[in-house]
């Protein structure tokens, strides 16, 4: 029987799931775990092993749980989990996409949440409260303004200035180091050797650490990533998402100031009355916010 007064927020990445437990307002346990020690990408199982992380981290069953999925792109994907989780558990459940934490991390009841990190997605709700999605196609399609997506333009970048003849770009010599290869025309072949979004993401340094030695390549690629993340606000709201407020936040934006502010420049373009807001905070502490709804 779920307990009165106990509720948690659980926030699942593709790599980590971070639970959050609080009773009475007091928070009681904050844990984090590597998400393949439970998901298996079998729904039945998964709920199971699920349902089975909360209560053993609660040490009770909560009256009311929330929760971000990584995986969840859709409302029918959230409502079927919420529907295999309740088969577990009796509180009241709430699942969305984990991108939709931000929001209520940054303390809002509603707006749209960006997030520039390995990969990239812009989530919302309409006044009907259906989830509206923008971006999140993965590295190959796109996730445009992402680590990995950075890195890929960059290189895109490098190709179209060496064909051009050029040359003396930072941005050439640092992806060069990162890459560990002193022949430029070897980029491509090394990237393509090391295929994965989180691989390829970990050489973003390089194109930020160029930008910062004034080069043009990289800072232009910046400013298109960053472009490219206002648009998919821009395409929430053609399609009726409230824009009071644009939560952003990830691990690359996070950590390079110079994201965040080209982002913001372009935001004041698509949305000047947007409130824009860097998330510093975990996720799930939307995810604790959204449990506390449920309770009224």
């Amino acid at each position: 029987m779920a307990k009165s007064g106990l509720i948690a927020g659980i926030d699942i990445g593709g790599t980590k799931t971070h639970l959050l437990v609080s009773e009475d307002g007091n928070v009681v346990a904050d844990t984090v775990v590597p998400t393949s020690d439970w998901r298996t990408w079998d729904r039945a199982a998964d709920a199971a092993a699920l349902a089975a992380l909360i209560t053993e981290t609660a040490k009770a069953e909560p009256a009311a749980i929330a929760v971000g999925a990584h995986g969840c792109d859709t409302g029918p994907h959230c409502t079927q989990m919420e529907s295999d989780l309740g088969a577990h558990l009796t509180g009241k459940i709430k699942v969305v996409n984990d991108s939709e934490l931000l929001v209520p991390a940054a303390g809002f009841e509603a707006g749209i949440g960006v997030v520039s990190g390995t990969g990239s997605i812009a989530v919302a709700r309409n006044g009907e409260g259906e989830m509206l999605v923008a971006g999140g196609w993965g590295w190959i399609l796109g996730d445009e303004g992402s680590a990995a997506a950075i890195v890929r333009e960059a290189a895109r970048a490098i190709r179209k200035s060496i064909d051009l003849g050029e040359s003396g770009d930072p941005l050439v010599a640092g992806l060069m180091s990162k890459l560990q290869t002193d022949d430029a025309t070897k980029i491509g072949r090394l990237l393509n050797e090391t295929r994965g979004a989180a691989v390829w993401g970990s050489y973003a340094d390089a194109v930020f650490d160029a930008a910062s030695k004034k080069s043009p390549l990289a800072s232009r690629v910046i400013e298109d990533g960053a472009a490219a993340l206002a648009r998919l606000v821009g395409i929430l709201i053609s399609r009726g998402a409230d824009a009071s407020h644009v939560v952003i936040g990830g691990g690359v934006v996070v950590e390079q100031p110079s994201l965040f502010e080209a982002f913001r420049r372009a935001m004041a373009e698509v949305s000047p009355k947007s409130e824009i807001t860097l998330l510093r905070a975990a996720p799930v502490n939307g995810a604790l916010a959204l449990a506390r709804r449920l309770l009224g």
